[in-house]
C-alpha cells in the first residue's frame, strides 16, 4: 500500500522590498498544486488586501492568546507589528502531502529551521542595496522613518544569510526567473535520498497485480491440520 508522503516545507524570506510577494505569487502559478499557509498579523491591512487571503488580521491581544495556547508555530515582531504562522495552517497542508510555502520574516525562518531541520530555507535578495532602497521609496506608502527602519533591519537580516540553504536574487524585471530558480530548488529537494526512502527501502519487494508491493506476510506459514496438502 502506498503511503502518502509528507510535504516539503519551503521557507522564503528576505528584506522588505526584496519582492517576496511577487515571486511567491509567480511560484504558485508555476506550481499550481503547491500549498500555501496564510499567516496572522497585528498590522492593519493595506489597500487591496483581504482577510484570510493575504493575512489573518487580528488584534495584539488575540495574537498573544494564540501564542500562549501554542497555536502559533513561529512569530516575530517587525516595525511594531506581530507576524506569525498558524500551526493549524501548516499541519493542514503538510499532512495532506502537499508542499508548503511559508513567506515569513528571517526571525521566523530561523525558528522553523530549529523545529523542522529538513525545511528548505531560501533567502530572497535584490541585486544590491541601492535597488532595495529604490524599491522601498517607490512604494510611496511608508514614511522616511519607516524606510530607514526597514533598511537598518535589512542589514541585520543579511547577517543570517549563511544559515539559509539557498539564496535567490530577484533582479529588477527578473521576478519570473527568480521564481523559476526556486521551483528548480524544490524539484531537486524532492530527489534527496532522505525523501526517497519509500522507493529505496522497498525497491526489491515483489509487486502485486496492482503494482504495489505484494503482501508476503503469510507466504511461509505452515498449513493447519484442517488443510489438505496435495
Amino acid at each position: 500500500m502506498n503511503r502518502k508522503k509528507r510535504g516539503i516545507l519551503l521557507v522564503i524570506s528576505g528584506p522588505a522590498g526584496s519582492g517576496k510577494g511577487t515571486v511567491v505569487s509567480l511560484l504558485r502559478g508555476m506550481l499550481p498544486g503547491i500549498g500555501f499557509s496564510v499567516s496572522a498579523t497585528t498590522r492593519a491591512p493595506r489597500p487591496g488586501e483581504r482577510d484570510g487571503v493575504h493575512y489573518f488580521y487580528i488584534t495584539r491581544a488575540e495574537f498573544e492568546e494564540k501564542i500562549a495556547r501554542g497555536e502559533i508555530l513561529e512569530h516575530t515582531e517587525y516595525c511594531g507589528n506581530l507576524y506569525g504562522t498558524l500551526r493549524s495552517e501548516a499541519e493542514r497542508v503538510l499532512g495532506a502531502g502537499e508542499d508548503l510555502i511559508l513567506e515569513i520574516e528571517t526571525d521566523g525562518a530561523m525558528q522553523i529551521k530549529r523545529l523542522f531541520p529538513d525545511a528548505v530555507a531560501v533567502m530572497l535578495l535584490p541585486p544590491d542595496a541601492a535597488t532595495l532602497e529604490e524599491r522601498l521609496r517607490g512604494r510611496g506608502t511608508e514614511t522616511e522613518e519607516v524606510i530607514r527602519s526597514r533598511l537598518a533591519r535589512a542589514r541585520e537580516e543579511l547577517l543570517l544569510a549563511d544559515r539559509y540553504d539557498y539564496i535567490a536574487v530577484n533582479e529588477t524585471g527578473g521576478a519570473e526567473k527568480c521564481a523559476a530558480d526556486i521551483a528548480g530548488i524544490l524539484a531537486a529537494e524532492r530527489l534527496r535520498p532522505c525523501r526517497m526512502k519509500e522507493l529505496t527501502d522497498r525497491f526489491f519487494e515483489p509487486a502485486g497485480e496492482d503494482g504495489s508491493p505484494e503482501n508476503t506476510e503469510n507466504k511461509n506459514t505452515p498449513p493447519s491440520g484442517d488443510e489438505v496438502i496435495l
